[in-house]
């Protein structure tokens, strides 16, 4: 039996990935285990929370994992990303899938242009059908400053791990990210260890990669990679 983990990013819950989640669980008959990290979810808590928890909380759905299956599958999402290459460090997994993985953060360019959209969408009245604007909206003044530390705090704090990776490792990026410049993947892709790795980049798609109009062809893509 195969257990797979998949890990959210950070101010985001199980709904970023769960559409690829829910295409490996009606392609297969794996078992997954899709946690939200402590203050995060549809309502974000992150006041009292800090990057040791999160990382702890998925490490402890790993552990728990490891005694019930075969083989363990790793899928982490931007900062959960980070917390997938820290545990496969750290274990004996099958396999290892980076999506937009938060190595470094924010590409100032890309946001600009992201700006200059959302501010012509309002001019034009069609600000509603802007998925960017709307994904993000909500989160709009309720993430403390502390939380964006702790976040840095974890990207740095297990960066050092990415060396130690073994696994084979598939890689995807958006070359519209905002959030995670995709060149950095040319970095990560020189510091993991694994002899077995693949790199995909998508033209059109931005952070949200899950969600984004490429993701048919990404999950059809991890799942190939996963299974073959």
């Amino acid at each position: 039996m195969i257990g797979c983990l998949v890990i959210h990013g950070y101010t985001g819950g199980p709904y970023e990935v769960e559409p690829l989640a829910r295409f490996l669980q009606e392609k297969t008959d794996w078992h997954i285990e899709l946690p939200t990290l402590p203050g995060h979810g549809r309502e974000l808590d992150l006041k009292e929370t800090n990057y040791k928890e999160w990382i702890i909380a998925a490490e402890d759905v790993l552990q728990k994992m490891t005694g019930k299956y075969e083989k363990i599958y790793l899928i982490g999402f931007s900062m959960g990303g980070m917390i997938a290459a820290y545990l496969a460090a750290k274990y004996t997994i099958e396999k290892l899938v980076l999506l937009a993985p938060a190595r470094k953060y924010l590409s100032f360019r890309q946001i600009a242009h992201d700006i200059g959209e959302v501010v012509g969408d309002r001019v034009k009245g069609t600000l509603h059908e802007n998925e960017l604007y709307n994904h993000y909206k909500n989160k709009m003044g309720t993430v403390p400053m502390k939380a964006n530390i702790e976040f840095m705090k974890l990207v740095k704090y297990t960066k050092p791990y990415l060396s130690e990776v073994k696994a084979p490792v598939l890689i995807a990026q958006g070359q519209q990210d905002g959030m995670v410049p995709y060149k950095a993947v040319y970095d990560l892709d020189k510091e993991l260890k694994s002899e077995e790795k693949e790199l995909v980049l998508f033209e059109q798609s931005k952070h949200l990669i899950c969600l984004g109009d490429d993701k048919d062809t990404l999950n059809q893509m991890v799942y190939d990679f996963l299974v073959k």
